[in-house]
């Protein structure tokens, strides 16, 4: 009989092999529903509002630097190059505004929420986590000094999160669907500034579940920026054509200033979920402790 004795094999939580394994992919999913699950109810957050919008965006200052460099002839340029880039600094001075209107309708949000009398915290402002709009809100919330979430996500292009995100709040993701779970499991509002494929992808899922019923709850959607959207979207022509019911135009509010579009989300946000408080202890089980999706 051999005296040679074997080497204890990991337990299979710590062999990382087969957790980076194809055999490993529903554990490594699921880690990216319980992780996030636990942080929220340690930090006790009930509901959020999601900002998207655009990464491209620049605070003011910003683009206007970038701007006066140009004209300055800070960098040697051919003509057709210079003006390309200056009409893209340009309108990069030209949605500023939205920088600023996202990081103040943020602030407005946050002030008020954080003055609501409950025992978890209600309507934290939460981003993609990235810069332009999303570090714009995080920055307004931040600003107002609440609580502020960052939902990233590994690309090839890296996105660091931005600095304003409150640090035990700051998540990564690897799956996008697990990503946007998490955008609008907890969303009581998504707010929809100028952006691109993404934010349009984020605005039509929610429309859609909207349109057939699929969402347990009210989720406010406010579309901000009508000289912006105006040119992207026509849904009139949707509705003319039947393929969407006149009455879908009213799941969302198209607003063009950050008191118009908190005085929308104030009064909806009290009228569907601050309304009288449930009598039965069951009822009042958050959210977050729900276990049905």
């Amino acid at each position: 009989m051999s005296d040679h004795k074997l080497k204890s094999a990991p337990v299979a939580y710590q062999n990382e092999p087969f957790l980076n394994s194809p055999d490993g992919r529903i554990l490594r999913i699921l880690s990216e529903y319980v992780e996030p699950l636990a942080r929220f109810r340690r930090e006790q957050i009930q509901d959020t509002v999601v900002f998207f919008g655009s990464a491209r965006f620049h605070d003011r200052d910003h683009a206007e630097k970038s701007l006066a460099g140009l004209r300055a002839g800070d960098v040697p340029r051919s003509e057709h190059e210079l003006e390309t880039q200056m009409k893209r600094t340009q309108a990069s001075v030209d949605m500023a505004r939205y920088y600023e209107d996202a990081r103040r309708l943020a602030f407005l949000l946050t002030e008020w929420s954080i003055k609501i009398p409950a025992r978890r915290r209600r309507f934290v402002v939460t981003t993609g986590g990235g810069p332009g709009i999303m570090e714009a809100a995080n920055l307004g919330a931040h600003e107002a000094g609440g609580k502020t979430i960052g939902l990233n996500i590994n690309l090839p292009f890296e996105q660091y999160p931005n600095p304003y995100i409150t640090p035990s709040l700051n998540f990564e993701f690897h799956y996008f669907f697990m990503r946007k779970f998490w955008f609008a499991y907890l969303a009581k509002a998504l707010v929809i500034f100028p952006g691109g494929f993404g934010t349009l992808d984020e605005l039509f899922e929610i429309l859609t579940l909207a349109q057939t019923q699929k969402l347990a709850k009210k989720i406010l959607v406010l579309i901000y920026g009508r000289e912006y959207w105006d040119k992207v979207l026509n849904l009139q022509t949707m509705v003319e054509a039947g393929t969407i019911s006149p009455h879908d135009l009213d799941l969302f509010k198209v607003v063009d200033s950050p008191e118009e579009g908190f005085e929308y989300l104030r009064e909806n946000l009290v009228k569907y979920h601050l309304g009288p408080q449930p009598k039965s202890p069951a009822q009042a089980v958050p959210e977050i402790a729900k276990t049905r999706p």
